[in-house]
């Protein structure tokens, strides 16, 4: 029989972990990666948090449920094997009033069922001594929730598929998958078709993942509508005001969480992200605009629906954009030592955020296959915890005919 030959589009750590676990489950196949970039995890693999989600808040029996829990094991083990830090600094969820209780109690049932280890509420006493400048009425507390470096992984991915004796083409954007006859044909962007043919396709291509999946045949939606979140890191001389993790309690009023506290990889401890509708699907410096993008999203239904239901939450993280010292003020709700502290801008992420036409934004991961390729049509957070599971579940459940 002859080998099979796999074509994944992306170089982030989704398509990455995908490549990666194709060759481990048949050492003999052909895989090669495109990446339209000159290196590999040039985009929200190296934008976000580093936070390894223990699997808190995801919706018990969902995809995210299912493959954060199997995804933090698996990156765990992947860091012990490849000397990459992993830092379990621990995570709590703190409310600040009676109102926010409840959403408390929810969260701590959904981290049961989903049997994140650890996992328990504590009072205000016990938060300080987790967290000794934090103030709260209750908290949920996880103690293994850790940070990491998904680029630094991403990268050692890249060269353990180069070592199994895969291929990464770089400066390769991909245009459009093409089927035909049970072969798949890659047309890159210049309009040239890569030689020979695929059996199978993987596209992981992140903020470009609707495009790519209308072009190649399938459906228009759900559409990617950019958000960007930017994060501050807190002045050196402040940072051991936070050991870990703090996060809010999510009010369902706001599609997005709120600013919280993140400690980094670096030992640096950051404040953010915010949410707001980003000018360019990869402004990530904030100084730039794509016409192509934000006509995308204004001309879009399902956006101008969730935009005249998110009101609230639009002015709301305006005016942590719009000013510095109310972000920090926002954070310092549960560290009120810093409340003036300096900050000074640092990553910036744009969330691939799939919005469906009625403008709802979709929950749980979409990983949907058509013919022989296969689209993940929406990864956010916890996409990159998740990222090795996501390939285990794409390579062994969806890909036809294994």
């Amino acid at each position: 029989m002859s080998k099979k030959r796999y074509a994944v589009i992306g170089g982030g750590i989704n398509g990455l972990s995908v490549a990666r676990q194709l060759l481990l489950d048949d050492p003999d196949a052909s895989v090669t990666v495109f990446e339209k970039e000159t290196a590999v995890a040039q985009h929200q693999s190296s934008h976000n948090s580093g936070v390894v989600h223990a699997g808190l808040y995801y919706e018990p029996g969902g995809l995210k449920a299912r493959l954060c829990r199997r995804g933090v094991e698996l990156v765990r083990n992947y860091c012990l094997e490849h000397a990459i830090p992993y830092d379990e600094c621990g995570k709590v969820v703190v409310a600040l009033n009676e109102e926010e209780l409840p959403r408390l109690d929810a969260i701590y049932k959904k981290s049961l069922n989903n049997k994140v280890p650890g996992v328990r509420m504590v009072g205000p006493e016990e938060l300080r001594e987790i967290e000794p400048n934090c103030i709260g009425i209750r908290a949920l507390h996880s103690p293994h929730t850790a940070i990491v470096s998904y680029g630094q992984i991403a990268r050692r991915i890249a060269q353990e598929i180069e070592e199994k004796g895969g291929s990464i083409r770089l400066n390769a954007p991909v245009s459009r998958l093409i089927e035909r006859g049970g072969q798949i044909h890659v047309e890159l962007e210049s309009g040239e078709v890569h030689p020979g043919h695929f059996d199978f396709a993987i596209a992981c291509s992140g903020l470009q993942s609707d495009r790519l999946a209308q072009r190649s045949g399938d459906e228009a939606t759900p559409k990617i509508v950019p958000f960007f979140g930017q994060y501050y890191v807190i002045d050196e001389a402040f940072k051991s005001h936070v050991k870990g993790l703090i996060y809010p309690v999510p009010d369902p009023r706001f599609p997005f969480l709120g600013v919280h506290f993140t400690k980094r990889i670096d030992g640096q401890m950051t404040i953010g992200p915010n949410a707001f509708i980003s000018l360019g699907r990869e402004n990530y410096d904030g100084k730039r605009f794509s016409a192509r993008d934000i006509a995308d999203f204004l001309t879009y239904a399902g956006f101008w629906k969730f935009a005249s239901r998110n009101v609230p939450a639009t002015l709301r993280e305006l005016k942590t954009v719009l000013s510095e010292s109310v972000f920090v003020r926002e954070a310092a709700k549960y560290v009120p030592s810093l409340s003036e502290v300096g900050v000074t801008p640092a990553v910036r992420g744009i969330r691939a955020q799939a919005m469906q036409g009625d403008g709802s934004l979709v929950d749980d991961f979409v990983i949907r296959r058509q013919g022989n390729i296969t689209h993940i049509r929406n990864a956010p957070s916890p996409g990159a915890t998740s990222s090795m599971a996501i390939a285990e579940y794409i390579v062994r459940e969806v890909i036809p005919g294994r």
